[in-house]
């Protein structure tokens, strides 16, 4: 009998992907009982500055450039599509109609996992998805463990880089060697994205 594939889905506007989630990513898809971590690129947002959340197309391109050569990281622009705002519910039901043969797991920062309750829908998130809750700096999530359906990886790495910082870096000209891959990196300096 063919096994399920498990995805992890990692939703952010990678604004512009960086090492850190790269790492994360990576660490989900390998040291946990996911197959694959798909990462989630989200449209753009209304309530963002446009000389600061690049278009979506450029986001997702750095992110496919990111991954490129990792088999078990893949870049969605599913979102894209869908009517704005998006809401991670509707994400994962349009999910499991494209994909009925995968059971899909919402990754989450444990910053984010207090503010759960208020989501759309959060019940059925909780009642029908499994949640894996990564722990962030200076973050201390109490009762993360309410739910059954939530579930703490301890020793997933922690890394304290912003997108802020790297943007903040590239406007004033400075390198952001290391902490983007060498590809978006390069292609944020030729496009002079964040320098105008």
């Amino acid at each position: 009998m063919k096994k399920t594939p498990k995805i992890g889905l990692l939703f952010g506007s990678f604004n512009p992907i960086h090492t850190g989630h790269l790492i994360l990513a990576h660490y989900m898809a390998t040291h946990t009982d996911l197959d694959a971590v798909w990462l989630v690129v989200s449209p753009q947002s209304p309530f963002k500055a446009e000389q600061e959340l690049l278009a979506e197309e450029e986001r997702f391109a750095l992110v496919s450039l990111a991954i490129q050569g990792n088999d078990r990281l893949r870049a969605l622009d599913i979102e894209f599509a869908m009517p704005k705002p998006s809401y991670t519910i509707d994400t994962l039901d349009a999910l499991r109609l494209q994909y009925p043969d995968h059971s899909f797991v919402l990754l989450m920062g444990e910053d984010n996992l207090p503010g759960l309750p208020r989501w759309k829908q959060a019940d059925r998130i909780l009642a029908e998805y499994a949640v894996y809750v990564y722990p962030r700096p200076g973050v201390d999530a109490t009762d993360v463990n309410a739910h059954p359906g939530v579930q703490v990886v301890d020793a997933a790495p922690l890394l304290d880089i912003s997108a802020t910082f790297i943007r903040d870096c590239v406007r004033a000209r400075k390198s952001i060697r290391y902490l983007v891959p060498e590809a978006v990196e390069d292609r944020i300096w030729a496009h002079r994205f964040w320098q105008q």
